[in-house]
């Protein structure tokens, strides 16, 4: 099975239609463990998300189901696919990472890392702790899979 960078169950927040292109919304949503936080545009029309809904985001270098990223030879249509299993794809390119300090309920400074990547003009940045997002570097070509729960 491919090893995923970021595998998360996120419920919608909120939706913003006014925000990049026409058909496109900028999803607010949250992890269900609670330290993961996302901002997502996505095409409406093709993928409609509304708030209180919840969908498997992963995060994977590959849809190859060996985890392996060069394609070995397969017959057409043979060969699985991590996208057979989701019903939205989108690939990017990591271009920044930062750091950002979070305060909790008690009034301490949580450390997060936070992802920027770019899919042709639609942007995710992804927010979380930075156990999870150890293996995130500036430059890496990643495939974006949702499906609704």
């Amino acid at each position: 099975m491919a090893g995923f960078y970021f595998n998360e169950i996120m419920e919608v927040v909120n939706t913003d239609s006014q925000v990049v292109y026409d058909k496109v919304s900028r999803i607010n949503a949250k992890g269900e463990e609670g330290d993961s936080f996302m901002e997502l545009d996505v095409h409406s029309e093709l993928y409609p998300m509304l708030p209180g809904e919840k969908y498997r985001m992963v995060i994977s270098n590959t849809l190859l189901m060996d985890g392996s990223t060069i394609p070995g030879y397969s017959p057409e249509g043979k060969q699985k696919s991590l996208a057979d299993k989701f019903e939205y794809v989108m690939h990017g390119l990591l271009y920044k990472m930062s750091e950002a300090k979070d305060k909790t309920d008690d009034g301490n400074e949580d450390v997060k890392v936070v992802a920027y990547i770019s899919f042709g003009g639609l942007q995710l940045m992804v927010k979380s702790d930075p156990l999870k997002m150890l293996k995130f570097k500036v430059d890496q070509k990643f495939f974006l899979l949702l499906r609704k729960m």
